[in-house]
C-alpha cells in the first residue's frame, strides 16, 4: 500500500482557494451568462434560505478556510454569524446522526443587502454551480461538480488523512 504525502494545512488553503476561483470563472463564463442574475431576482436570497432546499455539505479544508475568513470578520459581525450557526444547528436539528444529506436548513452565511459572507473566496462548490436557469440543458454538468468536490476531497485527505467526513455546512464550521 502507498503512503500519501501530507501538505500543511496553509498549503492545502492555498490551493483550495486556487481550485474555488478557477471554478467560479469557469461557471461564470461558460453557464452563468444563461441563468437569471441574482442582482436582478425579486426575491434575493431566496435559494439559500430555502430551508427546504438547501443541504451543502463541506470538508474539514472548507470549513477552515470559511471559518477563517468569518474571523476575520469584526467581532461583533462574527459573534452575529456564529450566533446564526448555532440557530441554524438547533432549529434544523442538524447533527452527525443518521443520513445527514437527508436534512436540510437555511444558510447562516447569507445576510440580506450583502448576499453570501463567504462569497469571494469561500462559497462552497455546490453554492457556485447553483444559479436559476430557465432551461435545463443550460445547467452545469453535474460532473463538474462533481469532479471539483474529488478534487477537493484528494485535497482534504493529503491534508488530514483518509476518510474524513464532509458534514452539513453549519456542523463543519462549528466542529472547526
Amino acid at each position: 500500500m502507498r503512503t500519501m504525502k501530507l501538505i500543511s494545512e496553509k498549503k492545502a488553503l492555498e490551493r483550495l482557494r486556487k481550485l474555488i476561483s478557477d471554478f467560479r470563472f469557469e461557471i461564470s463564463n461558460k453557464y452563468e451568462h444563461r441563468s437569471k442574475s441574482c442582482l436582478t431576482c425579486d426575491v434575493q436570497g431566496s435559494c439559500c434560505l430555502d430551508a427546504h432546499f438547501v443541504n451543502v455539505h463541506i470538508s474539514r479544508l472548507e470549513s477552515v478556510n470559511i471559518k477563517n475568513i468569518l474571523d476575520a470578520m469584526p467581532d461583533v459581525r462574527r459573534q452575529d454569524v456564529d450566533k446564526r450557526i448555532e440557530e441554524t444547528i438547533e432549529r434544523y436539528g442538524l447533527n452527525l446522526a443518521g443520513d445527514t444529506f437527508a436534512r436540510t436548513y437555511a444558510c447562516p452565511l447569507f445576510e440580506a443587502a450583502i448576499g453570501c459572507l463567504v462569497h469571494e473566496t469561500g462559497k462552497p462548490i455546490p453554492c457556485i454551480t447553483h444559479a436559476c436557469y430557465e432551461n435545463v440543458a443550460d445547467l452545469p454538468p453535474d460532473e463538474l461538480q462533481a469532479e471539483q468536490e474529488r478534487l477537493i476531497d484528494d485535497l482534504n485527505d493529503r491534508t488530514y488523512g483518509p476518510a474524513t467526513r464532509w458534514l452539513p455546512l453549519p456542523l463543519a464550521i462549528r466542529r472547526r
